[in-house]
């Protein structure tokens, strides 16, 4: 390697089986750049690395290095992104790696380091990301974190961090992702943190927290994932803002909080009831007086309604602004153009735009010639303006008169999960973890539907196109053109004349029409196989008897590795600290043939789907942390 030449400027030999000591003689190829070795065997960095001050990428990530770091490794001066993560290093972060001053990406995760944490970390003004979560970190957070005013991840979860959450996190505005669980933080939640209008997921999940859940967590509007959990917190629960779709799982293990019964808490108990009734004397005239002004307020609105045409197609019912105009959507989308057109379906058009007020948008625009177009646009008009649920594709505004109807809606950049799973490309990184979240965003969308939502909302035509992707890869469920309504008793079923999609249909509602919660979960459960085994229903290999659900019950348990998907087993041995497991397969395709089942009354609710997917994501997370820090 020493006698390469001196203008060599990268060198990659990463996914091979290259094993041993990185070559100390390195270190004479001066201008190297680049070096990345991740995925192989390597067991050892030689000092002299520090030598290679023109190291912009050094990724030795996926390897079984042991040993500390380099001391000296601040020396790398124009280093910008260092990936060691899933290795077997041990010892201390070196102080000197305050000193790499164009840092901007870092990853220590799943090793062995054992020191506190350098304090000029946090003031390396360049960085973006960290992560040095599944470590054996000790001590506090330095007081001080500020630096990297353009950093936007944190995680440092799975340590033994103690102390206080520093308030300096507040200056961090462009943050988006903060994982502090799995540590000792004690103290109070900082209210700093009220200041990160930018956050989209935060978990403090299984600390020494105490006192109340603070209110400006209410106004965090990005805010989609929040965790709590196993803490000391106390006191009552907010309601407002990502609290109104949280579930237990977010606040269990906190015995003092109460105020959802919603969640299974307690009500509050109100100490100041005596103050209450004094104060009740004094209000009491006025609260009379208030409400004989209500009354008559709600006749009249009551004979206002009564002139106008019942029915929830209504543009004011949708939104709560006016609608966008015609002309608008045509200037968002120059004209519908091609160009612009991010798929179509029986439907109409869905076009890809960017309104006045500088909103990236879905349009999705129907096709006036169907039969059923208004019916069409009304349902899911009804449905998503309702529906309030992270998981959930959102109505942002409506298009509509007599010749053009469209829906505005959030735009997901990161496409649908037919393409990710049928794309050679985006396959490859679906590890076992990454399908598991996808189909528990879904059964929790689903399970809101069906059991959460003030009426009982029947998707009916659930499938991966319908799946899509945001900026942070959270699963949404979109295309509610022919959901359906129906009351709340569980043995509830409705005759369906706009049937679903071949191959997802339960076999009652493909052949007699008759659609309930049960046949949301089946058309679940063929997506579940379609996700692990990446064969659509409708593949060809599936004719006669043969059927997907066939193909798998025949194979189960025994020869499941046999219908899993290839590029499933490759990245799972490839990005987890322990090697796949394939006892995580019998619980995840069980749980596809119980709802996939022939007969209705034999398939399982979407609570109870949740309830069992979240329990195989905790044992097989758990099984990671314990290999990450096993011998």
């Amino acid at each position: 390697m020493g006698n390469l030449s001196a203008h060599l400027t990268h060198f990659i030999a990463n996914q091979n089986k290259l094993t041993g000591s990185l070559p100390g003689t390195m270190s004479n190829l001066s201008s190297l750049q680049f070096i990345d070795l991740g995925y192989n065997q390597l067991s050892a960095i030689p000092e002299s690395i520090s030598m290679m001050e023109n190291i912009g990428l050094l990724d030795i990530s996926n390897n079984d290095i042991v040993g500390p770091l380099p001391t000296q490794i601040g020396m790398l001066s124009s280093l910008e992104r260092l990936f060691l993560e899933r290795n077997k290093i041990s010892g201390p972060i070196p102080n000197s790696i305050g000193n790499l001053s164009r840092l901007e990406y870092i990853d220590l995760s799943c090793n062995r380091l054992n020191s506190i944490l350098p304090a000029g970390l946090f003031q390396l003004h360049q960085l973006i990301q960290v992560n040095i979560s599944y470590n054996n970190i000790i001590g506090a957070l330095p007081a001080d974190v500020s630096g990297p005013r353009q950093i936007n991840q944190i995680d440092i979860s799975s340590n033994f961090l103690k102390g206080s959450i520093p308030e300096s996190l507040g200056q961090l505005n462009m943050l988006t992702y903060l994982i502090l669980s799995h540590n000792s933080f004690e103290g109070s939640i900082p209210s700093t943190l009220g200041k990160l209008i930018s956050l989209t997921s935060l978990d403090l999940s299984s600390n020494n927290l105490s006192g109340t859940i603070p209110m400006f967590l209410e106004n965090l509007t990005d805010l989609t994932m929040l965790n709590l959990s196993f803490n000391m917190l106390e006191g009552e629960i907010p309601e407002g803002g990502i609290f109104s779709n949280l579930t237990s799982e977010s606040f269990i293990g906190n015995a003092g909080l109460c105020g959802s019964s919603r969640l299974g808490f307690s009500p509050c108990i109100n100490k100041s009831h005596t103050y209450s009734v004094n104060l009740l004397k004094f209000l009491l005239p006025a609260i009379m007086i208030a409400s004989s002004a209500l009354a008559i307020c709600l006749y009249l609105l009551i004979a206002k309604k009564h002139k106008k045409v019942k029915g929830y197609g209504d543009v004011e019912d949708v939104v709560n602004h006016q609608g966008v105009s015609y002309h608008e959507l045509v200037r968002a989308t120059r004209n519908f153009s091609d160009d612009n057109m991010l798929g179509s379906g029986g439907f109409g058009k869905v076009f890809k735009g960017k309104l006045s007020s500088g909103l990236v948008v879905a349009i999705k625009v129907l096709d006036m010639k169907l039969e059923h177009a208004i019916r069409l646009f009304d349902v899911e008009c009804h449905v998503l303006r309702m529906a309030r649920h992270r998981n959930l594709i959102k109505i942002l505004n409506t298009c509509s008169n007599m010749d053009f109807k469209a829906l505005v809606l959030e735009f997901m950049p990161n496409g649908n999960l037919e393409a990710l799973l049928h794309r050679s490309e985006g396959t490859m990184q679906l590890g076992f973890k990454e399908r598991l979240d996808i189909m528990l965003d879904v059964s929790m969308a689903i399970e809101y539907l069906h059991h959460e939502h003030h009426e009982v909302v029947l998707h009916c035509d659930l499938k991966p196109s319908n799946v899509l992707f945001d900026q942070d890869m959270t699963a949404h469920v979109a295309d509610f053109g022919i959901a359906r309504l129906l009351l709340g008793d569980d043995n509830s079923m409705i005759a369906e004349s706009m049937p679903g999609t071949v191959g997802y249909m339960a076999p009652e509602y493909g052949s007699m029409g008759k659609a309930s919660r049960k046949s949301d979960v089946f058309s679940y459960g063929i997506m579940l196989f379609e996700v692990f085994t990446r064969r659509r229903p409708t593949d060809a290999m599936f004719a006669g008897e043969l059927s997907l659900r066939e193909w798998v019950h025949r194979a189960f348990p025994a020869k499941l590795v046999h219908v899993v998907d290839s590029h499933l087993l490759q990245v799972s041995l490839s990005y987890s600290c322990c090697n796949y497991d394939e006892d995580f397969l019998v619980p995840i395709f069980e749980l596809g043939l119980l709802c996939s089942n022939n007969s209705p009354n034999e398939r399982m609710t979407m609570s109870d789907v949740v309830v069992r997917l979240e329990k195989i994501k905790v044992a097989y997370t758990e099984r990671i942390l314990a290999t990450c820090r096993g011998a």
